[in-house]
Order: structure tokens, then C-alpha cells, then sequence
């Protein structure tokens, strides 16, 4: 089905396939279609496979939701092969990555001379394929999302409330109880500026060298989006996706799952600086990162040229309130940061730290809070 036909389609049977999904038992309430629609249009789908995935992240909740949205998203969409790999098909060491005809294996990081590591540069689009979550992984998940309010740093709040003590005189609520009152002056009404969390922005680097860790700082995000209030995702690898929407899903695998149809430049090649500029060319990026938690999640492999990635890192630093970089060398006691890229941006980043799974995010949160 090409994209054309495929938009063409979904604007004539969207609405009677939600009100089919109601009608088969699964609850679609209106924030959940909302979402839906937001979704196609910030994201917009090129196949049937692609809308699929987008449909269970932000329409499904568990399996059991799954098994009434497939037969009917097949039934409105049917040239749809929409189907995912089963988990138990392979080992997770040996989880194949779907590739079309003629596409090179992926590469992996290699051995380079006094840099260390090498990037890959492939920029082939890959579909990975995401395992589900262990129950280890679950139960980290659980202390994650327990955690996570306390790590955030907060900020004053520009608008006035209503409180018991603060420096402004509530005037006109005080104008509104003397009414009652004849005109008298019972009680001085005070307002204060509360505090609220700053904004979190996730930067998540999904390239071939990150392929063992990027399902970990997936979940991670997704935990994150379902906790905090004001929090943007995006993942790079040759190119820059942002992920928000479809980790807003309840479900952990469904969300993470859903974002295969999404991130095409996964396990592939390594752009951090060209992917970084790509963030700070959006005015709307831009104020997303003024004043927020910036965590960098990546091992800072990059390939060729390292100024654009030095500049970026430092345009960010300047913008955000507190720039963090969590790589998964990092967590060898040994690793020094003397890569190309990593010792070009060390003097730009607040803290360095070893990330490399939920564990040790969590171990990070536990340290954020501490401080």
C-alpha cells in the first residue's frame, strides 16, 4: 500500500474503526482517540505496519486489547502484515534485524587507533526488534517511577496562586469575601509562586554501538514520560525521532515495541553532532531545552568531524539548567573519556556518569535525589 492510498484510507475508516474497536469491547474513550489522531499526524505513517504500531501504542493497553484491536485493525486496513516477530522466536543474542533486500549486516562498533571505539556510519533504515521486559526489569521499573519525582529539579512557577503565606496581597479574592461581610476585611488573603518540576528532555542514541543498552533507556523513557509531567524524548542515530507520543502508552513492551516502526536509523550508523544540530535548529526544540534536566544517553561514539557534536553539546549546556551525559563505558572504573568526541565535550557536561542499564539508572536517579 503506498502512503498516499494509506492516508487516503485512514481518513475515510479511521473514525468507523474506533467506533468498531468500541463496539468489539475495547474501550477507546476520547483522550485516547485524540491521542491516536495526534499521533498520525505528528508522526505520519508509510505503510499499514507503521499505523499499526502507532494504533497499539496509544489505543492498547494490554494483551488482552491486543487480541480484539489485530483482527480489527486487519479488518479496516487489510493489506496489513502487522504482526511482530514473536519474542520467544529467538534468543535476545540472536534477535535478527529485518532488513530488505540487498542491505548489509549492521555494523557494530570496531577497534580504532588512539580514538578507542569507532562509530559505524551505515545509514540504512532498520526496524529492531525489542524484547519484552524481564521481571527484573519490571520491578526496577516500579522503583523508577516511585523515585523519579524527587530527582527532578524544581522551579518557580510564573503564575500567582492562592496560598496560606506568600509576598503578594490577594486583592481580589479579598474584595470578593468582604462582600460577604458587609464590606469588612476578615481574613488577609496572601497568593506565592509555587514550585513545579523543570521540563526533563531525554536524548537517547540508538546507533549500532548503543545496540545492547537502547531497549534499557527506552523503558527508562517511557518510565519518565508516565511519571513526570513535562518530558520530550527523542532518539538519534544518523538522524533525529522524537518519541514522546507513542511512550505515553500504559503498557511498557507495547510502547516500547510500537517505536520499531518509528526509529528507522536504529543499529546503524552514528551522527551525535549532525543529529544534535538538527534538535537545536527548531525554535520549538529549543524551548523545550531552556532551563530543563537534559540527559544525554549515549557512549559518545562519533563519526568523522567532532566540531558539530562539541557545539551542539555546548549550545545545550548553555540552554538547559543542568546537562547530564550517561554513557555505558562509563561504567568500567577504568574508562577515561579520551574518544575524539568525548573529550571534546567533557568541559561542557555537568556530570558524566555509567548508565548502561535500568539498574544503574535507577543508581543515577538515587543520586540525582541525594543532590
Amino acid at each position: 500500500m503506498t502512503e498516499q492510498s494509506l492516508l487516503v484510507r485512514i481518513g475515510d475508516h479511521v473514525h468507523g474503526f474506533l467506533r468498531d474497536l468500541h463496539d468489539r469491547g475495547l474501550p477507546v474513550p476520547v483522550p485516547k482517540q485524540r491521542v491516536f489522531l495526534q499521533a498520525i499526524e505528528a508522526v505520519g505513517p508509510r505503510d499499514a505496519t507503521h499505523l499499526y504500531w502507532i494504533g497499539v501504542a496509544t489505543l492498547t493497553t494490554s494483551h488482552e486489547d491486543l487480541e480484539v484491536y489485530s483482527p480489527t485493525f486487519e479488518h479496516w486496513f487489510g493489506e496489513a502484515t502487522a504482526r511482530r516477530v514473536p519474542d520467544d522466536e529467538f534468543p535476545d543474542d540472536e534477535a535478527p534485524t529485518p532488513r530488505g533486500k540487498g542491505d548489509e549486516a549492521p555494523l557494530t562498533a570496531t577497534l580504532g587507533g588512539e580514538a578507542g571505539l569507532k562509530a559505524g556510519s551505515s545509514e540504512r533504515e532498520r526496524r529492531p526488534v525489542f524484547g519484552p521486559a524481564s521481571e527484573d526489569d519490571r520491578a526496577v521499573l516500579s522503583l523508577l517511577r516511585r523515585e523519579l519525582p524527587g530527582a527532578v529539579p524544581t522551579i518557580r512557577s510564573r503564575r500567582r496562586r492562592p496560598a496560606r503565606r506568600g509576598p503578594w496581597i490577594d486583592v481580589a479574592r479579598i474584595c470578593r469575601e468582604s462582600r460577604r461581610s458587609h464590606g469588612e476585611i476578615v481574613t488577609l488573603r496572601r497568593r506565592n509562586r509555587p514550585r513545579r518540576q523543570r521540563r526533563v528532555l531525554l536524548l537517547i542514541d540508538v546507533s549500532g554501538s548503543m545496540k545492547q543498552h537502547s531497549a534499557h533507556y527506552l523503558r527508562f523513557a517511557h518510565a519518565v514520560v508516565g511519571r513526570l509531567d513535562r518530558v520530550e524524548v527523542f532518539t538519534f542515530g544518523t538522524r533525529l525521532t522524537r518519541v514522546t507520543e507513542l511512550l505515553r502508552a500504559r503498557h511498557v513492551d507495547a510502547a516500547v515495541g510500537s517505536l520499531s516502526a518509528v526509529v528507522l536509523d536504529a543499529e546503524g550508523g552514528t551522527r551525535i553532532g549532525a543529529s544534535l544540530q538538527e534538535f537545536l535548529a527548531n525554535a520549538r526544540h529549543v524551548t523545550v531545552a531552556r532551563g530543563a534536566l537534559v540527559i544525554v544517553l549515549s557512549d559518545g561514539l562519533e563519526r568523522g568531524d567532532c566540531r558539530p557534536m562539541q557545539a551542539a553539546v555546548r549550545r545545550l549546556s548553555l540552554l538547559s539548567h543542568r546537562l547530564l551525559w550517561w554513557s555505558p563505558l562509563a561504567c568500567d572504573p577504568a574508562y577515561r573519556p579520551l574518544t575524539r568526541g568525548m573529550s571534546a565535550v567533557l568541559g561542557s557536561v555537568d556530570a558524566l556518569a555509567g548508565v548502561r542499564d535500568l539498574r544503574t539508572a535507577y543508581e543515577q536517579v538515587q543520586t540525582l535525589i541525594r543532590e
